[in-house]
């Protein structure tokens, strides 16, 4: 493949859809599909055949806003239709050239002006199994450019100027972490793409990966050349069938194209890729967890040093970044490092993909700059709590993540800043709590899911998790006393300090968080045997209080 032949099809393709007066884009990410957007798109197909009109009806990923689906976008116009289904084909078919289809128009659009896609900068827009599509949107230039005019050490060098962060969750440098793998010595190197997203309510990868799985394989490849490893891996849930589907028709047309395999671009560069299938432990998001399933045994972690990077995959170094990480690549190679550095705040770069989910209006997909507020996300993007609600908290980072209260609504989301106040930045999840929501019952529910997920490799994550649950739990019930409440506290720094992995870690933060923000529910739980929200049943046990203690 060379430059003039990523043109040639480029063009083509642009060719192709000029032929058309218009472009109908059907949403077919998971979330509309479960609505049955497969035969909204068939529909649609008959109704403009039938009416003789000169249309594409395409294909795409994850338009964003999840909550109004079925999603139809008509182009040029930027038309955006909500809740379509297949009985709705006609009406839209014949509005074309005319005026929208009022009752279906989507008004939600001025809410996302916030946003700025780079990782999503496609998705809406391609069909997501042609390649074509993706070459016709600047797919694989970056790949071109990286290999025929920079050496290795450039490519880490612009990574490296665009401040780039791992978008796992951690945060390490990714320039950094590629070049110390690039100098670790070893002939045989490995990539690993992480996609085993396990977070309550999360779904940036997968959608990711649904929706523009060229940006991923081109990021992955990419780094293979900077890092010097021949092999990658791409790490996926098994239970995201839509994902692994169109991950592997994605491969089959690069290994087409020449775009993976031997002789890369007609260049000496050799690197392919394959997929593995994680079977839903959430503890396989820890690298050294992920590494020991792709090698065939039980996913636990190991103590670190050896880092992966020198001492990963088969003993060989290994580049591990997640899907969002290796999305951010391309753009970066095409664009360069200072543009990219150029977004976000100072030390949080670029944007970050959100999957806002909870108590809010408009739940879905969002892509913003580092450094925007969590009320600009809430309440702007996010259009606020409904039904007459007032907002409580935002749980960020998934499980292992805190709970941030209303009077911190204006702080900047970025690695540290999060940090500070609790919590942290994690893959990108972020569930929103109204006053129907308990703190104590929220911490409960996290807890549970860490214990749940522990691999019992430690003592500390294993009983402590187990044992933090069960506190919560007595003062949930209206049995805690204030000695469990100190003992809860004592727990969460053992457990912090003393756990092998992240998982054990970072488990207490969401009890951490709600003791800092929320400790009057605590107390209310505990001394007046109350359930401030109303969550928790304490009925059972209510007459069993003295009337002056309720009081």
């Amino acid at each position: 493949m060379t430059t003039e032949e990523l043109e040639q099809i480029a063009e083509s393709v642009r060719l192709a859809n000029s032929k058309h007066d218009h472009e109908i884009n059907v949403c077919m990410g998971t979330g509309c599909l479960s609505q049955h957007s497969d035969k909204l798109k068939d529909a649609l197909t008959s109704a403009v055949d039938a009416q003789g009109k000169k249309v594409l009806v395409r294909r795409t990923g994850c338009m964003g806003l999840c909550a109004a689906g079925p999603l139809v976008l008509v182009d040029p116009e930027e038309i955006l239709y909500q809740h379509v289904h297949a009985a709705d084909a006609e009406k839209i078919a014949s509005s074309l050239d005319r005026e929208p289809v009022a009752e279906l128009q989507c008004n939600l659009r001025e809410h996302f002006d916030e946003q700025v896609h780079i990782v999503l900068e496609n998705s809406g827009h391609i069909d997501p199994e042609k390649i074509d599509d993706y070459i016709a949107h600047d797919g694989y230039n970056a790949l071109l450019k990286a290999l025929t005019e920079m050496t290795p050490k450039d490519v880490i060098q612009q990574i490296t100027d665009s401040g780039l962060r791992g978008r796992g969750g951690g945060g390490y440098p990714t320039g950094l972490k590629w070049s110390t793998v690039a100098k670790a010595a070893g002939e045989m190197k490995f990539v690993i793409c992480n996609g085993d997203e396990g977070d309550p309510g999360a779904f940036m990868d997968r959608s990711v990966l649904e929706s523009d799985p060229q940006r991923v394989i081109e990021g992955m490849v990419i780094g293979g050349y900077a890092v010097g490893a021949s092999k990658g891996f791409i790490y996926v849930r098994a239970e995201y069938p839509l994902a692994v589907s169109r991950l592997t028709t994605a491969l089959r047309e690069a290994r087409r194209h020449g775009l993976l395999g031997n002789n890369i671009c007609n260049t000496p560069f050799n690197f392919d890729v394959e997929i593995r299938l994680g079977a839903g432990a959430f503890v396989c998001g820890e690298e050294t967890a992920l590494i020991a399933s792709i090698e065939g045994k039980r996913g636990t972690p190991k103590p670190r040093p050896p880092y992966p990077a020198s001492s990963g995959l088969f003993g060989k170094p290994t580049l591990i970044n997640n899907v969002e990480t290796f999305a951010n690549i391309a753009p970066i190679i095409r664009k360069g490092g200072k543009w990219f550095a150029s977004i976000g705040s100072e030390r949080s770069k670029g944007t970050k993909v959100f999957a806002l989910t909870g108590k809010i209006t408009n739940s879905g997909l969002v892509e913003v700059p580092m450094g925007i507020s969590l009320r600009q996300i809430v309440e702007g993007i996010g259009g606020g709590v409904p039904d007459g609600h007032t907002f409580k908290a935002v749980q960020t980072g998934g499980p292992s993540g805190g709970c941030i209260p209303a009077e911190l609504l204006d702080i900047g989301v970025s690695y540290d800043a999060l940090v500070k106040i609790g919590s942290i930045m994690g893959s990108g999840g972020m569930i929103v709590m109204d006053d129907t929501s308990c703190m104590v019952n929220v911490a409960r529910f996290f807890i549970e899911f860490c214990m749940t997920e522990s691999c019992g490799k430690c003592i500390p994550c294993r009983a402590g998790t187990a044992q933090m649950f069960t506190l919560l739990t007595r003062i949930c019930t209206g049995t805690g006393t204030m000695d469990d409440l100190a003992l809860l506290e004592d727990l969460c720094s053992t457990v912090k300090e003393a756990s092998l992995c992240g998982l054990g870690q970072t488990a207490p933060n969401p009890i951490l968080s709600t003791l800092k923000y929320f400790h009057n529910e605590y107390i209310e739980h505990i001394v007046n045997k109350r359930c401030p929200a109303g969550v928790c049943n304490m009925e059972s046990i209510q007459s069993e209080i003295p009337s002056e203690v309720t009081a």
